[in-house]
């Protein structure tokens, strides 16, 4: 029997490539044809696991996506499975070249549309919720029993425009420092749900004698309810509505006070309703987590393509986990639009490294042992697989944790490689769309932001029908990546719209609300 072509059974990414990326479940004893010669796997190879295509001596560079992703730590035969048993990340040199290949904007062959909630004060949304938001852990109990209460009323059913209410909740808002760095980046977080597009109206909740205290979050963030007291917004710079729940007389007594606020609203937030906008009004929140060794070949690099439509309608896409862009940021360094943007990247990069370097850390602990089972090997490897997540146009800024990004195009928001804490930041900086890509299986939702879930590949998908949204595992089965990506491109403008993520019909999103603290607990 001749031996099988390696395009039947594996992905060869770059010429350069020493490697090639298994499209399916491998056995030992197959014979597949690399260069003109049968090279026989001694061992099965797992789906998205890496084969090697050529003899690889001990120390030498292994190539994927035609970059470095590690080293060899031993002597390697072609057809041998490359993974961390005979790879190491090691160090190397990278070239930043800042600037160097900045892409022009694209442009849209024709303008695109969805129907959304346009506030009147710059702020579009995609969902129209009322939240209550827990200052502190302190009141988060009370937080979760209004909304329960009020849910039991059935009152939301006379209101159909109403996604939701939704209490968001945390584990932080006291022991650190008053003023200081984790106080500040705490306000930005909760303020950035308050404000977000995607809530029409909010109340805060505290207990009362907490650090975060809401006369804190308020003046510092400039806080008001802008909606929906008034369509005014010039005329609506009403303060927020705070419930503490030391001033109220306990916690029956502030949640009887929360269901009457939100039995207030209701009516006023039922008001809005969508309309035609174009998709340039789009900021897209992207994510990756349970990422398997396919996730660079075929769910991210297809987002990539729906990014880069995106960007050429005139929207913004945005990518978080700066530990994994740690390895690949030089090839962000060189589309930024200026040496200033690629230099914010570089900090913050070598920002993380020493804030590892102080806990004993090291970055390359990433990827996780479900990662490494799907065939990732180093944290080079991860990283380049996740930037093709922003496509391929210039990338236009660096934005701290949970900051407003204000600019369109390609942007990179420093929060950690976490899903949750990541994820919660770039919805703070006010994402109204996400898409998460998975190859493990994560059943990620960000309520109030819809999330769409997109598998890497098919026995993924076919396993977990009720919480993929897409499945660009066809890749590996010969569908274009372009074509996938305009798949997902059409996805975000539904969902933008109205159309429900599988993540949103199983009520999954409220849980996911999680802070980033960087500092120490007092």
């Amino acid at each position: 029997m001749p031996a099988t072509p390696l395009s039947q059974v594996a992905v060869h990414l770059r010429p350069q490539d020493n490697i090639a990326v298994a499209a399916r479940n491998l056995a030992p004893g197959l014979e597949i044809q690399v260069n003109g010669s049968a090279v026989t796997l001694p061992g099965r190879i797992g789906l998205g696991h890496k084969i090697a295509l050529k003899p690889i001596p001990k120390g030498e560079a292994i190539y994927k996506y035609g970059q470095i992703i590690g080293f060899a730590s031993q002597d390697i035969a072609p057809g041998s499975h490359v993974h961390v048993h005979n790879v190491g990340a090691g160090a190397f040199e990278r070239d930043y070249a800042f600037c160097q290949e900045c892409p022009p904007r694209p442009q849209a062959a024709e303008q695109r549309y969805f129907h959304g909630y346009d506030r009147g004060d710059g702020r579009i949304g995609t969902r129209n919720y009322i939240a209550i938001i827990s200052t502190v852990n302190c009141s988060a109990s009370t937080s979760k029993y209004i909304s329960a209460k009020f849910h039991a009323t059935d009152l939301l059913k006379q209101y159909p425009n109403v996604d939701g209410v939704l209490a968001i909740t945390h584990k932080s808002g006291c022991a650190m420092q008053y003023d200081g760095p984790d106080h500040h980046q705490l306000d930005r977080t909760l303020a950035g749900f308050a404000k977000h597009p995607n809530v029409a109206a909010y109340i805060l909740v505290g207990l009362g004698c907490e650090t975060g205290q809401a006369i804190h979050l308020i003046e510092n963030q400039k806080l008001v309810q802008l909606t929906p007291l008034s369509r005014d917004p010039k005329g609506s710079g009403q303060p927020p509505v705070v419930l503490t729940i030391q001033e109220c007389g306990g916690i029956g007594k502030t949640v009887d006070a929360g269901v009457k606020l939100i039995a207030e609203l209701l009516p006023k937030v039922n008001d809005w309703k969508r309309t035609k906008l174009s998709a340039d009004k789009i900021v897209l929140g992207t994510n990756c987590g349970g990422s398997d060794g396919n996730s660079g070949v075929t769910a991210n690099p297809a987002l990539g393509i729906a990014s880069d439509l995106l960007v050429a309608q005139g929207g913004t896409s945005i990518i978080g986990e700066t530990p994994e862009i740690y390895g690949a940021e030089h090839l962000l360094t060189r589309r930024a639009v200026s040496r200033e943007v690629g230099e914010k990247l570089v900090e913050r990069i070598k920002w993380w490294e020493w804030y590892t370097g102080i806990f004993g850390a090291e970055i390359n602990n990433n990827p996780s042992p479900g990662n490494k089972e799907g065939g990732l090997t180093t944290i080079y490897e991860k990283s380049l697989g996740a930037i093709a997540k922003g496509g391929s146009t210039a990338l236009v800024d660096v934005v701290r944790y949970a900051e407003p990004v204000k600019a369109k195009g390609f942007v990179v928001m420093d929060t950690p490689g976490h899903d949750p804490v990541s994820m919660t930041g770039i919805v703070a900086g006010g994402a109204n769309v996400g898409v998460f890509t998975t190859g493990r299986g994560s059943v990620y939702g960000c309520k109030p932001v819809p999330s769409i879930k997109i598998a890497t590949n098919t026995p993924l998908y076919e396993r977990m029908p009720d919480d993929m949204d897409i499945n660009a595992g066809v890749i590996l089965e010969g569908t274009p990546v372009e074509e996938v990506g305009r798949m997902i491109f059409d996805e975000i403008l539904a969902v933008a719209s109205g159309k429900k993520t599988k993540s949103e019909l199983a009520g999954v999103g409220e849980e996911e609300f999680a802070p980033w603290s960087i500092g120490p607990t007092l």
